[in-house]
């Protein structure tokens, strides 16, 4: 099979072309919000599906792990797309649409931020989960793409990369939440 051999570098010109598009400010506002909650012993909560669920679980890592220092404050974070048992039981019992939400009512409390990954902003079961989260009185963010969908109008701050394209869009996102925790690794020295 032949393959044309511009086509990873369109792709990746595609991607350099988003990202020279995205809200920088915005970013940064995400940082400083998640800064704080650190601050204040704030829980930080991700969810998404699919290749979001695996981005939200790599910037728990990030915030947990790669952002752990003797002396400072630690992130205390969590991916409710991690516990694939209680998941499953909320879908085959509830409704997948809830699986989300009921754990957050778990966990989430005033003050906290909770973070919805959806590359088409209109994910029902991260629409659902970010409405008991304002309800709490979380602090809520959305990570979408397309034009936003749903989520942009339900969140506090939501970044929407300008591509039509699930994987640039799921791409980016693992960028700005790189360049989220290397910013935060900033903000604690």
């Amino acid at each position: 099979m032949q393959m044309n051999k511009n086509y990873v570098k369109g792709y990746c010109d595609e991607v350099i072309t988003s990202i020279n598009k995205l809200p920088m400010e915005k970013v940064e506002k995400i940082a400083r919000i998640l800064y704080m909650a650190s601050v204040k012993n704030k829980n930080i909560i991700l969810m998404g599906n699919g290749g979001s669920a695996a981005t939200a679980s790599h910037f728990v890592c990030d915030l947990v792990k790669g952002l752990s220092m003797p002396g400072k404050k630690r992130f205390k974070a969590i991916a409710l797309c991690d516990n694939v048992s209680t998941m499953m039981a909320y879908a085959n019992d509830c409704s997948y649409e809830m699986i989300f939400q009921e754990q957050l009512k778990s966990f989430a409390k005033k003050g906290d931020v909770v973070i919805g990954i959806s590359a088409s902003g209109n994910s029902k079961n991260v629409l659902n989960a970010i409405k008991v989260a304002n309800k709490l009185g979380a602090t809520t963010i959305g990570l979408t793409g397309f034009k936003g969908g749903k989520l942009k109008f339900i969140v506090s701050e939501c970044v929407i990369v300008p591509s039509d394209s699930m994987e640039r869009i799921e791409d980016i996102h693992l960028v700005i939440l790189h360049a989220i925790k290397l910013y935060l690794l900033k903000l604690m020295k």
